[in-house]
């Protein structure tokens, strides 16, 4: 049985007179007539992680199922980098992962900024079909999200406005990906030599370089969450109003109570102030004392706050805000909900335009230069263009999409294609439009909360995690060990240059297992 990349001609017979085959458990050269089967692919017989590492065949079979294991639990880094050798599968790989963002249409990109990429698909101009589906793609790209393994998903769009896409071309990057490459580490410079016993058998030294330029530097994000309720002493409140807490302590809360988003927080910092009603009680003189000087409210509620547990410091990335159907919206309920709005609105803006620009450019492509054979009246009945004006760019551009009804030249058989083209874009848009409504109502709706829950809040923190002392670290061959020691740039070995090192591993490392 050969391998699968024996070369074949067009009648799928083999070329050479002799190929290398698998006779048995050897390899040896088999003449083509004796040959009965052939593998389908190379790398048919592995799985994807251990089809990641090179020259697998070199590897003994216990380092290579460690090598695939270890791949599994890489930590997506910061600035991950695409290996330099290379299996040849990593592009599929992370196009297959569903990590990467892909193309489902052929066109040109219109847009691109952090969180989304806009192309005008190519469509077919002169088609008269009567259905053609709206040539405008609109990826959101995912930001900044917790995976369950508490580890940061975020996507980075790797194409610029103007840039030609083929359907299934990758346009934006995933969190362990490089150019449409699986990229799970970093291609860095290692020693294999003895450093004062730091690197002894799995030890590892590594040069503080790698921490000054985050090479392997991560993103965590943790969430945490408070709920208001409807205790049978009263409803608890989400408010900035916390008895007994110092000005400075609420700082960084808005006027609902809640922590903005980009905040630096640290342990025992508040995110979410809340107080809970508590029952009638003997006073202590301290309780007394409050409630002399802050009136009734303060002695009848007590703080419950969400605060920052202990050993936590990271950024504020997001805040969600869960109201219960009927319950009236806070001050941050509303900003939250005109954000998504917002950004509804310049999806279904750049929709509108991308369908009328494509009009336009099917308009001309029957009919430019031609002079109108009646005016162009508004839904309000003004002039837009007047009888005997030619068809150009600046006077189509200048007609609203839905007054394109009123094109008319001399020529009936343009006037049947230019009607055909308005009405299958006038569809689009109101197909369009629906949608957007769609969208924008279910903004406004009640979230379906447990019961005798008023309001939940989620605060996501991203914690920024360097390369540590105890951190793991493994190659794609099994070589895996744990970091000993970080030493400065002038303490490691370098080269005949005068380069330093960035690793420097055990020397015995090649002879384990």
């Amino acid at each position: 049985m050969p391998k699968g990349n024996a070369v074949l001609d067009k009648k799928k017979a083999f070329v050479n007179d002799f190929i290398t085959s698998r006779v048995g458990s050897e390899f040896s050269m088999v003449l083509k007539e004796n040959i009965d089967y052939i593998d389908i692919s190379p790398r048919q017989l592995v799985s994807v992680a251990a089809a990641m590492i090179p020259f697998l065949e070199h590897d003994d079979a216990n380092r290579a199922l460690m090598g695939s294991n270890m791949q599994r639990q890489g930590v997506p880094l910061v600035k991950p980098k695409a290996p330099l050798v290379g299996t040849g599968m990593e592009h599929q790989v992370a196009m297959d992962s569903g990590s990467c963002v892909v193309a489902s249409r052929s066109g040109i990109v219109d847009n691109v900024d952090a969180g989304r990429v806009v192309i005008q698909a190519d469509v077919d101009l002169a088609s008269e079909d009567s259905i053609v589906p709206a040539n405008v793609d609109i990826y959101h790209l995912i930001k900044y999200r917790r995976s369950n393994q508490n580890t940061c998903i975020n996507q980075r769009p790797i194409v610029k406005i103007g840039d030609r896409i083929e359907a299934g071309d990758v346009i934006a990057d995933g969190s362990c990906t490089e150019n449409g490459e699986l990229a799970l580490g970093q291609n860095i410079n290692i020693a294999f030599m003895p450093w004062r016993g730091y690197n002894f058998e799995d030890s590892i030294m590594v040069s503080q370089r790698l921490l000054h330029e985050d090479s392997f530097t991560s993103v965590h994000i943790d969430v945490f969450d408070t709920v208001a309720r409807d205790t049978k002493l009263g409803k608890e409140e989400i408010t900035r109003d916390i008895p007994n807490v110092s000005e400075d302590a609420l700082k960084n809360l808005d006027d609902s109570g809640i922590i903005a988003v980009g905040t630096s927080v640290k342990s025992h910092d508040i995110l979410v102030g809340k107080v809970t009603p508590k029952g009638e009680s003997q006073l202590n003189p301290e309780e007394k004392l409050l409630r002399a000087i802050f009136g009734e409210k303060a002695g009848d509620v007590r703080d419950t706050s969400l605060r920052v547990p202990q050993g936590v410091d990271g950024v504020v990335t997001d805040v969600v805000v869960f109201n219960r159907e009927g319950v009236e919206r806070d001050e941050r309920t509303r900003q939250i909900e005109q954000e998504l709005l917002a950004r509804y609105e310049k999806d279904h803006y750049d929709e509108m335009r991308i369908v009328h620009s494509n009009l336009v450019n099917r308009i001309l492509s029957v009919a430019e230069k031609k002079p109108l054979f009646a005016d162009v009246l508004s839904l309000q009945g003004e002039v837009l263009a007047s009888k005997g004006t030619k068809i150009s760019q600046e006077v189509l551009q200048n007609i609203p999409l839905k007054s394109t009804d009123g094109i008319q030249v001399k020529d009936k058989n343009i006037n049947l294609k230019v009607g055909t083209f308005v009405r299958n874009a006038l569809q689009q848009m109101y197909l369009l439009e629906n949608v957007y409504q769609d969208r924008c109502e279910k903004v406004s709706k009640g979230d379906d909360l447990p019961p005798g829950v008023i309001r939940m809040i989620k605060v996501y923190i991203a914690i920024k995690r360097k390369l540590s002392v105890g951190d793991k670290m493994a190659g794609r061959h099994g070589n895996k060990g744990v970091v000993s020691t970080v030493q400065p740039i002038e303490n490691m070995p370098y080269m005949e240059d005068g380069t330093p090192v960035d690793i420097v591993l055990n020397p015995l490392v090649s002879l384990h297992g």
